[in-house]
């Protein structure tokens, strides 16, 4: 069956599954009338109601249902009674319901979910909306402000005449708005001329209205915000009850509305707030460049937040009580270029009174205020309209002030207080960092000053590099790989020269399979660094370069005897790391540094002076003509600085025990390989120790004379711990203790030294030298440690004796004699002690060092090697007690 009846086509066949029932039984009375008339097509909508719904809903716009209402109210002339399918409806309301109240949650959601909606808007489309659910033939929508007047926000006909925006004061017996914003009433009046309530009629002049609603807009806590003022012209039929509830319960949604639209617009605001400040934080914290830097974003970015046209930062100087400022917001390209500083006192201007007081002032009329200072205007030839200044606050001080001219859209408003609030904060995290880092930066530079003038004083001169350079470097010396060899019998002006020679030795080993092989290595380098190195060890009884140059020699002997599987770049860290591996010692022990806080202790927590010796290193390779690893590709460069890093801080005694305690299971166990880099960086840690302890393997003669220095510098840290913390905190680092001395030698070789020796003999048989000459020295020492031992128990006895001979004389009238010891007998029995008897110091001067003159052959310096060094006195190295202390 094809309907036309509606305007539309359609096919009864296309209605919804639920209502074929309805649309068949009924179908079946009238399918076969050959011409179809309407009152058949009417009877059947009576009967398939559910047809008809499905049908408008699915194929009749909208818009023409909005049509249909609108003529059905003309047709009828708004009687109260209406006819619909026989019955009788005296309740208007149903029309809209059906038409307009089922539809109305989509008005909620068009006025909300636009980002640029507003009061006045929202309130727009409900006067609208309201206006055509009641027919009316026109409206005004007006708004309350903020000095509680009435103005015209919206009209819907450009015919009609408003004598100003500004309806004045809300108060009765003027127009229909104003007094229904008084009495917060709805008003129905069909007698707009005649009615004393509201003599003026409607708030905007108009001819030919008659009949009117009016509704007030209210928020949530009873208060006005509007009134929409709906209006039927003469001719018409007037409003009726129904219609004024009708238009009530439309307007209803308009609390809620503003109340949602608020609350988005709020959080809207919040939002691009917190953005903005997040902008505000990533663009001045990283780039902190300078003060000036920080000040030219401060007032960039408060600009931008109240649309401000010109903006001034001020900085408090709290020693001079003024205000002072560089850079200026002219307003021109070249705006916010450093100009000559100005300053002015606290107590003047309006910023002077902002940074006095606190107090944050939003000037309206910069003109009318007694404290705005009219001289700058009149200098520069701009006119300032509006201001609003407002403190910066770090740590509850004010440390400035902003000051924002003329906002481009009206004055500054009370949210512009409440957004720059927010943004005073991060100005003053943002000034008190660039304050930090600007003496950050002078303590940097002053540091680069102090570091240019220490490295000059710490680096070798241009006379020292050309005296060492003019000394030929031998090519080979004689018994220099003999592990009896005393490097301090070499004199200190001649030592660089042999590091020179050992150094290019283990270079070449590095390149004898170059064919460029002196490419790998550039000798002026060599010779800057190993004077320089010389010149950062302190003088200091034993850790000074005498100590380096014999640890580096020992390294060397190792290198070059033994049969190891070391990477050509591991025996140059080796070598390098002995040389480098006490630079700048103090003399002092890593516990001695920590108990005294130190600042090398604050800076490293472990390993104190290994990590300073590295770095000191570091430092050195770093100065120009300094770098001797420069011609090694970027790994090897990366590998040998990370390898002498481990060497350097194997020294440390307390990284030992575990290093060596892992390479002793894994030999006995034997899994020890070459091949594993692991395995040879535990054989490099404990090599590094070995040669550091070179001295306790030495010939007798040479290693009393080295116990000897080494207690001379144990003994003052032990004195300078008695004055700093009351007591030694080693016993043998007491000067007083010093007959313990052969004891704790003996410790020290069994507990260490033999240790250490003992798995590098494991390891590399060819180092077996060491263990055979600590176990030399560790019988002499033994034998010191049992004759003092007798020694000590005959003088205890001597004293018992003497206890018991003055409790017999109990009697004795005279005073006893006092019993002198025999100097000389004490001469002889220390004499017996030793087998000889010279002075106890190294002569470093007395080897002959001439050979290394270019002019000189090289001399057999094996014969008779040690002859130079003297041997103490058997009284020297015990140090026995003078008669005083005894």
């Amino acid at each position: 069956m094809s309907v036309s009846w509606l305007g539309v086509t359609c096919n009864p066949g296309l209605a919804p599954h639920h209502s074929t029932r309805s649309v068949h039984s009924s179908s079946t009375m009238y399918a076969r009338s050959p011409d179809l008339q309407p009152d058949t097509v009417t009877q059947f909508l009576f009967d398939n109601p559910d047809f008809l719904d499905t049908f408008v809903s699915q194929h009749v716009h909208e818009d023409r249902i909005r049509q249909w209402s609108q003529r059905k109210h003309r047709v009828q002339g708004h009687n109260a009674v209406t006819l619909t399918n026989g019955d009788l409806f005296k309740d208007q309301r149903s029309n809209w319901k059906n038409c307009v109240q089922s539809k109305k949650w989509r008005i909620l959601q068009d006025l909300t979910k636009d980002n640029t909606t507003n009061k006045a808007r929202v309130f727009t489309e409900l006067a609208a909306c309201a206006a055509e659910s009641v027919n009316a033939d026109g409206h005004n929508l007006y708004l309350v402000d903020d000095q509680n007047q009435l103005f015209l926000a919206s009209k819907s006909s450009k015919n009609q005449r408003a004598p100003s925006a500004c309806l004045g004061r809300i108060e009765p017996r003027t127009s229909l708005p104003a007094y229904v914003a008084f009495t917060k009433e709805s008003v129905l009046t069909n007698s707009l001329l005649g009615d004393p309530r509201f003599p003026l009629g409607l708030g905007v002049e108009s001819d030919r209205g008659v009949s009117a609603i009016a509704v007030p807009l209210l928020h949530g806590n009873n208060a006005i915000l509007g009134v929409v003022e709906l209006y039927r012209n003469y001719g018409r039929v007037p409003f009726s009850p129904e219609e004024e509830e009708v238009a009530d319960m439309m307007l209803v949604w308009a609390d809620i509305c503003m109340e949602y639209v608020e609350m988005y617009n709020s959080m809207m605001k919040q939002r691009k707030l917190n953005d903005f400040l997040l902008a505000v934080t990533k663009s001045i914290f990283q780039d902190i460049v300078s003060m000036d830097t920080v000040i030219m974003k401060i007032m960039n970015y408060a600009k931008k937040l109240v649309i401000a046209d010109r903006a001034s930062l001020f900085l408090v100087d709290t020693k001079s009580s003024e205000l002072y400022a560089r850079i200026f917001d002219t307003g021109r390209v070249e705006e916010h270029i450093p100009q000559k500083e100005i300053r002015f006192p606290m107590d003047r201007g309006v910023a002077g009174h902002v940074a006095s007081s606190g107090e944050v002032l939003n000037i309206a009329d910069a003109y009318t205020d007694s404290r705005f200072n009219r001289d700058v205007d009149l200098q520069t030839g701009y006119r300032t309209k509006s201001i609003l200044c407002m403190p910066i606050y770090n740590r509850g001080n004010i440390i400035g002030v902003v000051q924002m001219v003329n906002k481009i859209d009206g004055v500054f408003t009370k949210a512009d207080e409440e957004s720059f609030e927010t943004f005073a904060i991060y100005c003053g995290l943002a000034l008190h960092h660039a304050k930090l880092y600007d003496k950050i930066r002078r303590s940097e530079q002053k540091y680069r000053v102090a570091v240019e003038v220490l490295s000059y004083h710490s680096q070798c001169n241009d006379e020292e590099y050309l005296v060492t350079k003019q000394v030929p470097i031998p090519s080979d010396i004689p018994d220099i790989l003999d592990y009896d060899y005393s490097p301090w019998a070499i004199d200190n002006d001649h030592k660089p020269v042999y590091v020179l020679y050992m150094m290019r030795d283990i270079f070449k080993m590095h390149s004898h399979k170059n064919k460029n092989e002196e490419r790998r290595f550039d000798l002026d380098d060599m010779i800057r660094f190993t004077l320089t190195v010389r010149k950062n060890y302190r003088n200091v009884p034993y850790h000074n370069w005498a100590h380096a140059f014999s640890v580096a020699h020992a390294m060397f002997t190792v290198i070059k005897t033994s049969q190891h599987r070391f990477t050509p770049i591991e025996c140059l860290a080796l070598y390098v790391a002995c040389l480098c591996h006490d630079l700048d010692h103090r003399g002092k022990t890593n516990a001695f540094m920590v108990k005294s806080a130190s600042p090398l202790a604050a800076i490293y927590s472990t390993s104190t002076m290994e990590h300073h010796h590295f770095n000191h290193t570091v430092t050195i390779l770093q100065n120009e003509g300094h770098n001797i690893f420069k011609h090694l590709t970027s790994a090897e460069y990366k590998q040998i600085l990370s390898d002498i890093r481990h060497c350097i801080l194997a020294t440390d005694l307390a990284l030992f025990f575990s290093n060596r305690s892992r390479l002793q299971d894994i030999a006995d166990k034997g899994e020890f390989s070459w091949e594993s880099a692991e395995h040879r960086r535990l054989v490099m840690a404990n090599s590094m120790t070995a040669a550091d302890l070179c001295s306790m393997y030495k010939p007798w003669n040479l290693q009393v004379q080295l116990v000897d220095v080494i207690m001379e510098e144990f003994w003052q840290q032990g004195d300078q711990e008695k004055v700093k913390i009351g007591y030694v905190q080693n016993p043998i680092m007491d000067r007083d203790k010093v007959n313990e001395l052969p004891e704790s030698q003996v410790g020290f070789l069994v507990g260490i030294c033999l240790p250490c020796y003992e798995v590098m003999a494991q390891i590399l048989p060819e180092t077996k030298p060491m263990v055979n000459g600590a176990v030399a020295n560790l019988k002499k020492w033994r034998e010191l440690a049992d004759k003092e031992a007798r020694e000590k128990e005959k003088e205890n006895e001597e004293k018992e004796k003497e206890k018991q001979t003055d409790e017999n004389q109990d009697e004795v009238i005279e005073e006893p004699p006092v019993k002198t010891e025999n100097p000389s007998d004490d001469v002889k029995v220390t004499s017996e002690m030793t087998p000889s008897s010279v002075d106890y110091a190294i002569d470093d001067s007395a080897s002959d060092t001439s050979f290394l003159a270019a002019d000189k052959p090289l001399p057999d310096l094996g014969s008779d090697r040690t002859s130079n060094i003297s041997v103490p006195s058997e009284k020297t190295v015990l140090s026995s007690k003078s008669d005083e202390s005894r």
